[in-house]
């Protein structure tokens, strides 16, 4: 993330099931994490996890946590009692090609007085961001990362024979309640598969100046990276892009898309779909198509919350609730046109709650304060989100 006192590095610093058996017979040199999960011949085994059986009413969720300082945001988010706690990514910031360094920041989380207790309490749902990733803004040319990945599944408990552990990334999706009250869960990994990150033209200006400059006058300061233009770039991979469809298409009422990066802001110039354009269209357009109601956004990284909207060539009104950072501010204002709220540039965590009322149910989404002040709330009709017959 850039910081206020040097406009000097990146953001942040500045920032698999097995087709059938007789292909596996042909392919028995392909290890497990290039294997096809969910090819159409055998069910698709659900993701684990021990609360599927609930059913939600508080979801709870954070992103952007440095290990080495002090978390105080901890007591007022298990002051909330969230039923269920989303990490969206920068869990930790690692930030090395070293699995022993890796593992060792994991473990200074883990001492964490809060985060233990809200791990000892609360069921979690978890993906990952850069840093814990491995490396400020990287994507799918990190060398480490299935590396990572591993280090990244043991520490979060993932169980060995999870079909989570077979997929390229750490994507994962989960559906809890009963019929009329499902929440699915999506979580989708950003990193793993994303195309390299595009800049403009060295000699277009100078970003470090100019980022400066606008700051110092008290304007918005748009990151360094432009669109990418090619209709081949992606964010997901084509394989997660598949796996999610499949998703998208198991019934449910409210469906939160947990995003480490932001979906609808318009173009910050920093990390988010908006520099993916095809892929973001793509997502808008899988969710028309399945007809998948009831969609809301749930994002980080920004070290600032915020909310957005979007409700131009969309099904139906699309929310993404931005939540940043656990420990992490950034105070420098960004453009975003989909901005509907204030920014609140303080440690936050976010809050999804659902009102079961039948034909009648609400979802309130909220940005709260180290306080357990809601700074940010949003209640939202589920008749709402779903497309006109």
């Amino acid at each position: 993330m850039l910081s206020t006192e040097v406009f000097m590095s990146s953001r942040g610093q500045w920032r698999y099931r097995a087709v059938v058996m007789a292909c596996t017979l042909m392919m028995s040199a392909i290890v497990p994490t290039a294997h096809a999960e969910g090819d159409g011949n055998s069910p698709e085994r659900p993701d684990p996890h021990v609360a599927l059986d609930r059913t939600l009413t508080r979801i709870g969720f954070g992103s952007c946590a440095e290990g080495g300082k002090e978390q105080t945001i901890w007591e007022a988010v298990l002051g909330a009692k969230p039923e269920l706690f989303l990490f969206l990514g920068d869990n930790i910031y690692g930030d090395t090609r070293d699995m022993a360094v890796l593992r060792a920041k994991y473990a200074e989380f883990a001492k964490q007085p809060g985060f233990a207790k809200l791990r000892d309490t609360t069921p979690l749902a978890v993906t990952w961001d850069d840093h814990d990733f491995g490396e400020d803004d990287a994507g799918g040319d990190y060398p480490q990362k299935e590396a990572s990945r591993q280090v990244f599944f043991d520490f979060w408990g993932e169980p060995a024979d999870s079909p989570r552990r077979e997929r390229d990334g750490v994507y994962a999706s989960y559906v809890f309640g009963p019929p009329g009250k499902r929440v699915q869960v999506i979580l989708l990994d950003l990193r793993y598969n994303r195309t390299p990150l595009v800049k403009p033209e060295p000699g277009v200006r100078n970003y470090r100046s100019w980022a400066l400059a606008r700051y110092t006058k008290g304007l918005e300061v748009p990151g360094p990276y432009a669109r990418n233009p090619d209709p081949k770039a992606t964010m997901l991979g084509e394989r997660q892009w598949q796996w999610l469809e499949r998703q998208l298409e198991t019934p449910a009422d409210v469906r939160l898309i947990g995003s480490s990066v932001q979906v609808l802001a318009d173009f910050p110039g920093w990390e988010g779909w908006s520099l993916f354009a095809h892929d973001q269209q793509r997502l808008i357009e899988l969710i028309r198509r399945t007809r998948a109601n009831g969609v809301v956004f749930l994002s980080g990284d920004m070290h600032y919350a915020e909310l957005s909207k979007l409700e131009v060539n969309v099904p139906y009104p699309l929310w993404d609730l931005t939540s940043s950072g656990l420990t992490e501010v950034w105070p420098v204002p960004t453009p975003n046109a989909n901005r509907v709220s204030d920014v609140i540039r303080e440690p936050n965590f976010g809050l999804v709650d659902i009102d079961w009322q039948g034909a009648g149910t609400t979802v309130t989404l909220s940005v709260v304060d180290q306080s357990g002040t809601r700074r940010i709330e949003k209640r939202l009709s589920l008749a709402e989100l779903s497309a006109k017959p």
